[in-house]
């Protein structure tokens, strides 16, 4: 069987693996610390289908001068990283402009849509169905001109078919009794799951690779090579799915390709289960942090902090968070949590790379998917097995071409 080497054991990487296999292909994947070790682990386990706006956007663009002044707000920068992110932001900042915002609004919605029409199926083949929830989400705003503030971004939802209601006052109560009064008007979008828990989701991914004879490889992928990928413990030959997360852009400039790949760094806590009871995913859009209900307990976390991936944690980011959830759900239990820090790997255009890797057609690109790496994962995996195989894959891929901001090193 052909060769393929999946570099990354992430749920993008071994969703890809897995789409690999099923297409008769014999697949090693590697990985520096081994499955569901990075960000696959502490998201909140969300498949956010209805989030088809970038976060690139003139919205964006407005708040941040604001954010950017709270040091535990939803955006932050260390100012002894700034300069260094200068490029990335002007990039981030030319992606804001309303006719780039419209185009990768349609990219997105097109890759949400086939991540939805795959999720089934791929859950089924992998007998891991059981494992998904469908109950929504709600989105909160403090008072009618926070709300009406947001009305262009619904009005592109609804553009699209993108199912929601708008509720007020008891209707939000009826939806998740115990929120704070405060939040006068909600959204609801019903098309929004969630999985039991990111980290036994990924890990059970790695077991059905293993079980489909599939080899993963604890070891450090130090650089492409015209026929495969230089590791830790040797040169591994086939084609090969670069699907390292953060981490990626590093390996794509041992090939001399250079993509503007940021680090967001995204803090949690998780708290015991019966924390507060709480019915469905709830975004709280103007503080950057969403609560979220996993198996494994009671999920605060968000923000973003585009720091690179050598600061230590400021996990002072994970405690603003949780101060703010218990006061926008009063009887939160804040006690007992476990907080974390991992690295989101995001291009400037909020879009991902996928795609072959310029002047290299051995390598296959799939990262950079930011907060949307879980959400993507099947629509992504899909895609690389087109590629891998020669198919046509079902989306226009022109929008999340690699080469749209490589250039040579």
């Amino acid at each position: 069987m052909p060769a393929v080497v999946v570099v990354g054991a992430g749920v993008v990487g071994l969703s890809a693996a897995l789409e690999a296999q099923a297409r008769g292909l014999s697949v090693t994947v590697i990985d520096r610390e081994g499955p569901a070790a990075g960000a696959s682990a502490g998201n909140a386990g969300a498949f956010a289908f209805p989030d088809i706006l970038p976060l690139a956007s003139p919205g964006i663009l407005r708040q941040a001068p604001k954010w950017l002044l709270d040091p535990l707000g939803p955006l932050s920068v260390p100012v002894a990283y700034a300069p260094r992110l200068a490029p990335w932001m002007w990039r981030f900042w030319r992606a804001s402009r309303p006719a780039q915002v419209e185009a990768s609004t349609r990219a997105q919605t097109a890759m949400m849509r086939l991540a939805a029409e795959t999720l089934d199926s791929f859950l089924e083949r992998a007998g891991l169905a059981k494992m998904l929830r469908r109950e929504g989400q709600l989105q909160v705003y403090e008072g009618a001109r926070e709300f009406e503030a947001s009305m262009p971004g619904w009005d592109a939802r609804a553009a699209e078919g993108v199912e929601f209601r708008h509720l007020t006052g008891d209707e939000i109560a009826e939806v998740q009794p115990g929120l704070s009064p405060r939040f006068t008007h909600a959204a609801f979008t019903p098309g929004w799951c969630t999985i039991d828990d990111p980290k036994d989701y990924t890990l059970a991914l790695a077991d059905k690779v293993r079980s489909n004879g599939g080899e993963i490889v604890i070891a450090e992928a130090t650089a492409l090579t015209p026929d495969g990928v230089r590791t830790s413990v040797g040169d591994l030959k086939g084609r090969v799915v670069l699907a390292a997360g953060a981490h990626s852009h590093h390996l794509a400039r041992t090939a001399g390709v250079r993509i503007p790949l940021e680090t967001e760094r995204g803090y949690n806590t998780t708290l015991p289960g019966n924390a507060f009871d709480l019915r469905q995913h709830i975004t709280f859009s103007a503080h950057g942090f969403v609560v979220s209900r996993l198996s494994s307990g009671l999920r605060v976390g968000g923000a973003v902090e585009l720091g690179g991936l050598e600061r230590p944690p400021n996990f002072a980011r994970a405690d603003a968070m949780l101060r703010k959830a218990r006061a926008f759900l009063p009887g939160l239990d804040a006690s007992g949590g476990t907080q974390w820090m991992g690295f989101r790997p995001s291009l400037p255009d909020s879009l991902p790379a996928i795609g072959t890797l310029p002047g290299h057609d051995n390598v296959i690109c799939a990262f950079g998917h930011g907060h949307l790496g879980l959400t993507q994962s099947t629509a992504t995996a899909r895609i690389v097995a087109d590629l891998l195989t020669g198919r046509t894959p079902e989306i226009d891929m022109a929008p999340f071409s690699p080469a749209r901001f490589a250039r040579a090193t």
